[in-house]
């Protein structure tokens, strides 16, 4: 992790249409920072910069990049860009199914066939996704050793080490403080004064809590380290 150079380029993520550019500013060796643009925004409203336009935006950001000099963070390599588009792309027909599922409760005669054949197809195609990603991380001796490791710490399933694989490539590089705030399940300080206020956590990257979550009900029964806990 290096900080910021003269030639560093900041890109705000914009749901996956920079990574791209990214790729194309890492392959010309041009180091780039991507970062979320809630920050660029709160960053912009604390400086006064409230009107936004394409010029002022990059303004902002070229103002965000000096004053708070983000750290340069390796780029994500294609295989695990592919491993998060697979990933991701499992979760879609995932929510699709549950979707379905509760409008078949209260589906009419005329409808229930086809929104039964619809969840039908979508868990099909879950179970071809599942087959594709087991086949991706088993094939490359990397991402093997990896999940076998995550998955070797009781609670750790096949989703969850499937989605820290994908979704949190820093895993091994940053200490267990750095990773935890860069997930959002840090607690954050409320504190004024003499008031001490309770602690929460906020912030981060929102699926790999949601799967962390998951991985903690399961381990609070089959973990005994996270039961007693």
């Amino acid at each position: 992790m290096t900080s910021l150079t003269p030639t560093t380029v900041l890109l705000e993520a914009t749901g996956g249409l920079e990574v791209p550019l990214a790729a194309a500013l890492a392959a010309a060796a041009l180091p780039v920072v991507v970062v979320n643009p809630r920050q660029v925004r709160d960053f912009a409203k604390a400086t006064g910069w409230l009107a936004q336009t394409e010029a002022l935006d990059a303004q902002t950001l070229a103002h965000f990049a000096e004053a708070v000099r983000p750290p340069v963070r390796p780029l994500r390599d294609a295989d695990t860009q592919e491993l998060n588009a697979m990933t991701t792309r499992r979760s879609q027909p995932v929510t699709m199914l549950v979707a379905e599922k509760n409008r078949l409760g209260r589906a009419a005669g005329a409808v229930r066939p086809r929104v039964q054949a619809h969840s039908t197809w979508l868990e099909q195609e879950i179970k071809d996704l599942d087959k594709d990603l087991r086949q991706t991380l088993r094939q490359g001796p990397v991402w093997r050793e990896k999940d076998d490791l995550l998955r070797a710490v009781p609670g750790v399933g096949e989703q969850l080490s499937r989605s820290l694989l994908a979704y949190l490539p820093e895993l091994g590089t940053l200490d267990r403080k750095q990773i935890a705030a860069l997930v959002g399940v840090a607690p954050l300080n409320r504190d004024s004064g003499t008031m001490r206020g309770k602690r929460t956590v906020w912030g981060g990257r929102a699926r790999v809590r949601a799967v962390l979550y998951r991985g903690a009900l399961a381990a609070s029964r089959c973990n005994p380290v996270i039961r007693t806990f």
